[in-house]
């Protein structure tokens, strides 16, 4: 793949098939853009109503070009498309660009167009970007190829970038240049019908001139590749993306809480963070991260020091820093001390550091001397309002001069300037990225450390457990047979006791004595279900007692739920489920369901009937390592309530780890599961009573 690859970014001729000499056309642009940007290799102009377009000898057919063609722009109709990959396909061409629209994006027609361009494309052994893109461009100057139809050929740099969007593509590339980030590669990717990000990824990995790698995806088409080469190219390199999509006008039907909790973009959310990709949420915030990390080393740590000749803007950055996680540590007594002998005793001598408004160059460089050599930080923040009497162009050098040579990462604000000031464009010339405001600074900082997190992060295993997969089997074979859409109450519990799950047993009753005996057997107190008929929602219809404490109790109990029911299927009798009511512990909720795109996705959170309300969960795409369950029990908001919280005892996460990675396992070997709810789970200080207490596994009807 990858030579073929190749043969699209670092092709050594080129064919623009639809090239054009009338201005405002693809054909004209895209033609005009691969000249103007002096294209290393040779260009070959194909179209049979012109002998020359700019300039240049033109072709009628791709067939007609006498030398070899590494690479095909494709700007005809979309009709046409097919025949001129055929012909593509007879040159020996090795990759094509197709910019013509008109294929699966418009519906069904269009989709069996790009089938058949695809099967062109696979007969002769080619790759494809597109159909509907915006082109590719490498600014290698050893290939100079800017191969689309926009109109700015983006600044040398060493970030690769990946669209889905042509018109976003060409919008970023634009903003880009304005703040100094330059790319090595640029790939619109449109329908994706061939190549698709995983495989520009894949290729990216191994480019000896990208670094950094910037995505605008709208959806994926294989996220299980995505995730194995994600993961291998986070290793090495950053992954910054943006995913369209993550509201919904309408949630789907779901028959458990893991279900109902699983909104459109909870897989997004687990895949990045399971893959090391920085997500952000706007493209704003896209340049803000790429700036910070196509110019400044990754910070080593979250210790930030901030540097202002002004009090607000500070206080607004230590806010924000503070709130999306970063630690602000006090300047050490030496560097304090240094500073006193310099610098105006109305400063504040903190962090932030607030030299008053009078503060100018001088000031900039010696608190900045002084601070660049303080170990208690990891990255320096200076920010900058200009009054009329300071020269913010010497504010600029006196920064850059003062940290050139420090091995912290430096973002600098200049608030009230503008993008394109000649100050920020000198330290954007620097290599210092500059922002208009901290709280941008606060989030592009946030997004990195948590990339630098996962990057010292334990490796994970994959456990694999001793279980009774037969018996499971046979209780999904039964359902199935006697055509149950779930499986509830006993049959549930022998499921998780089949994979080593701990679980409290049921001990049934179809009258009030043989409850009163059965409750004796367990030992009060005790919980009474309805089990008779199946409620996959039992605590909605009140079907649920709990601390019942002896017979009069569970005699009243019985009658209760027995009143909740209106009429019994011809056959059935109505009967209780009894269990040890299991005290002192969290209640939390362990789950799964099957997205669309990414498969079983598992769930833990906070239980019992508030799961639903509080809403705090963590959501990992199957299979789950060792690492995965330990960050999403860590994940969650309310995970102090279980390490201890006002004097209680710890619960054992350890038994929390291993049921999420049993769950995993049983996910794992059956695909027939839908929806599984484990709820509550008790995590308890005492291992033997961290247990289900109920269970339901929805299949795929």
């Amino acid at each position: 793949m990858r030579h073929q690859l190749e043969g699209i970014f670092r092709p050594s001729s080129v064919a623009v098939i639809g090239a054009s000499a009338r201005k405002g056309t693809i054909g004209r642009e895209t033609m005009h853009n691969i000249l103007m940007a002096e294209f290393c290799g040779k260009v070959f102009p194909v179209n049979p109503k012109a002998s020359v377009i700019q300039s240049i000898k033109a072709y009628s057919t791709v067939l007609d070009v006498p030398d070899a063609v590494d690479l095909a722009i494709i700007i005809v109709p979309k009709d046409a498309v097919a025949g001129v990959v055929r012909q593509c396909g007879e040159k020996g061409v090795k990759g094509v660009v197709i910019i013509s629209a008109g294929f699966s994006e418009v519906g069904k027609e269009g989709k069996k167009k790009e089938l058949a361009v695809l099967k062109e494309v696979h007969r002769y052994g080619m790759r494809m970007i597109g159909p509907n893109c915006f082109g590719v461009v490498n600014t290698d100057p050893k290939i100079s190829l800017n191969a689309t139809f926009g109109k700015i050929f983006p600044k040398r740099g060493r970030v690769g970038f990946i669209t889905q969007s042509g018109a976003m593509g060409e919008a970023i590339m634009n903003h880009a240049n304005e703040l100094g980030i330059g790319f090595s590669i640029v790939a619109s990717i449109g329908n994706k019908a061939d190549i698709s990000s995983n495989d520009i990824l894949d290729y990216l990995q191994d480019d000896p001139d990208t670094d950094i790698i910037l995505m605008y995806l709208e959806n994926f088409g294989n996220p299980g590749n995505f995730i194995r080469i994600a993961h291998q190219v986070s290793l090495t390199k950053p992954i910054v993306a943006v995913k369209s999509g993550r509201t919904s006008l309408g949630a789907k039907a779901a028959s458990s809480h893991t279900g109902a909790l699983a909104g459109l973009d909870v897989g997004v959310d687990a895949l990045f963070n399971q893959t090391g990709v920085i997500r952000v949420d706007t493209v704003q915030e896209l340049f803000d991260v790429a700036a910070a990390l196509s110019l400044q080393p990754i910070p080593k740590g979250n210790r930030v020091m901030v540097v202002t000749n002004a009090g607000g803007p500070g206080i607004l950055a230590t806010d924000a820093l503070i709130k999306n996680g970063m630690q602000m540590p006090a300047m050490s007594p030496a560097t304090v001390k240094k500073l006193k002998q310099s610098i105006s005793a109305e400063a504040s001598f903190s962090n932030p550091m607030d030299m008053v408004a009078g503060a100018g160059p001088r000031e900039f460089k010696i608190t900045l001397d002084a601070i660049k050599k303080d170990k208690r930080y990891d990255t320096i923040v200076p920010i900058v309002v200009p009054p009329v009497t300071i020269d913010q162009m010497q504010v600029a050098e006196s920064i850059y001069e003062s940290v050139k040579d420090s091995d912290k990462s430096i973002l600098a604000c200049f608030m009230g300037v503008g993008e394109s000031s000649k100050a920020t464009e000198y330290l954007k010339s620097k290599s210092i990225p500059v922002y208009k405001y901290p709280e941008s600074i606060a989030l592009a900082l946030a997004s990195i450390n948590n990339y630098s997190r996962w990057l010292k992060r334990p490796k994970g295993k994959f456990r694999k457990f001793k279980v009774d997969s037969e018996k499971v089997a046979q209780i999904i074979a039964q359902a199935k047979e006697q055509k149950q859409k779930a499986i509830v109450s006993e049959e549930a519990i022998e499921i998780l006791k089949a994979y080593g799950i701990p679980a409290a047993g049921y001990k049934y009753a179809w009258t009030p004595e043989e409850a009163v005996t059965a409750a004796k057997k367990i030992g009060y107190p005790v919980v009474m279900k309805i089990n008779t008929p199946l409620l996959l929602h039992k605590t909605e219809v009140g079907g649920v007692l709990v601390d019942l404490r002896n017979a009069d109790e569970i005699k009243q109990s019985f009658e209760k739920l027995r009143s909740k029911i209106d009429k019994l299927k011809r056959g059935e009798k109505f009967s209780v489920a009894i269990q040890k009511m299991v005290k002192h512990g969290v209640e939390t909720v362990i789950g799964m369901t099957t997205d669309p795109q990414f498969g079983p996705l598992l769930m833990f959170g906070l239980g019992g009937i508030y799961v639903e309300i509080m809403k705090d969960v963590s959501f990992r795409i199957n299979p789950l390592s060792t690492q995965d369950a330990k960050e999403m029990i860590r994940s969650l908001r309310s995970y102090p309530l279980l390490t201890g919280f006002r004097g209680s005892k710890p619960v054992q996460i350890a038994t929390i780890e291993e049921v999420l990675l049993r769950l995993s396992q049983l996910v794992r070997d059956f695909d027939c599961f839908k929806e599984i709810d484990i709820n509550p789970f008790i995590a308890s200080p005492n291992i033997h009573n961290c247990k289900a207490v109920d269970a339901r596994f929805i299949l795929n009807v």
